[in-house]
C-alpha cells in the first residue's frame, strides 16, 4: 500500500514513517498542503494521512481536491483537534476515519487495514481466477487450496493487480506501489516482480500488453501468450 503521510511535526512523521515501512507500506511524507497537493498529481495513494494544523492552511481543505481522484484514497485524519463537532466536520468533509494526537502507530495501522478491508469487501471480498484465490481483505492468496506466500513487495504489486483485474496498469502505476519518491529502482525491477508473481500464482494470470502494462486475466494455461 502507498501512503501520503502530510504532517509537519519532523519527529512523529518520521516515526511514523518507519512505523508504517516495517508493516509493508511504501510511505511519502510532506510537511505542507502545497507538497500533499503536488504528490497527489504525481503518484496514485491507496490512502493519505491526514494533520490538520499544517503552515499553508487546513488540512480539511485538501479533501476537495482528494474526491476529484478517479481512485479516490483513503484519508485519515490525524489530529491534535478533540472536539465531537470538528471530528464530525472531518468526516462530513470526506474523511474515512479520524484519529486523535497523541495516537499508537499500531492503532493508525490498525484502523488503515480496517477501512481498507470494507472498501475492498464491498468491491470484491474474494476473487477467483482459475484455480486462485485472492482475498483482499485478509491479505491471503490461495492456489488449488493451498496458500501462497508472498514477500511485501509481490503483495504490494498483486494489491493493485487484484483491486482492478481484467485493467490495463501501466508500469508507472505499478511502480508506485513499490517505491516511494525517496526510493531508487533499477529499470528492470518491476519485471523481476511480476517474473515471481507469475511463478507463484501462475504464469497465466498475469497478461503483457507490450507498449501498455500488465493486468489479472482469468485465462487457461495453455491459451496464455509469452
Amino acid at each position: 500500500m502507498r501512503v501520503l503521510l502530510v504532517e509537519d511535526d519532523k519527529a512523529l512523521s518520521d516515526a511514523v514513517c518507519g512505523y508504517l515501512r516495517a508493516k509493508a507500506c511504501v510511505v511519502d511524507a510532506v510537511p505542507s498542503l502545497a507538497q500533499a497537493g503536488a504528490a497527489l498529481h504525481a503518484a496514485q495513494y491507496a490512502a493519505v494521512l491526514l494533520d490538520l494544523h499544517l503552515p499553508d492552511g487546513d488540512g480539511l481543505s485538501l479533501l476537495p481536491q482528494v474526491r476529484t481522484l478517479k481512485d479516490r484514497p483513503i484519508v485519515i485524519v490525524l489530529t491534535a483537534r478533540d472536539q465531537v463537532s470538528e471530528r464530525i466536520a472531518g468526516l462530513d468533509a470526506g474523511a474515512d476515519d479520524y484519529l486523535v494526537k497523541p495516537y499508537d502507530p499500531g492503532e493508525l495501522v490498525a484502523r488503515l487495514r480496517a477501512v481498507e478491508r470494507r472498501r475492498n469487501a464491498a468491491a470484491v471480498p474474494v476473487l477467483t481466477l482459475g484455480d486462485l484465490q485472492i482475498d483482499l481483505a485478509r491479505e491471503q492468496v490461495r492456489r488449488s487450496g493451498m496458500p501462497v506466500t508472498l514477500t511485501q513487495k509481490e503483495w504490494a504489486l498483486l494489491r493493485v493487480l487484484a483491486l482492478r483485474p481484467e485493467r490495463i496498469h501501466t508500469r508507472e502505476s505499478l511502480q508506485d506501489a513499490l517505491y516511494g519518491f525517496d526510493e531508487e529502482a533499477d529499470s528492470n525491477t518491476l519485471e523481476v516482480f511480476i517474473s515471481r508473481l507469475r511463478r507463484k500464482l501462475g504464469r497465466e494470470h498475469i497478461e503483457t500488453l507490450r507498449g501498455q502494462g500488465y493486468r489479472l486475466v482469468n485465462r487457461p494455461a495453455e491459451s496464455t501468450a509469452a
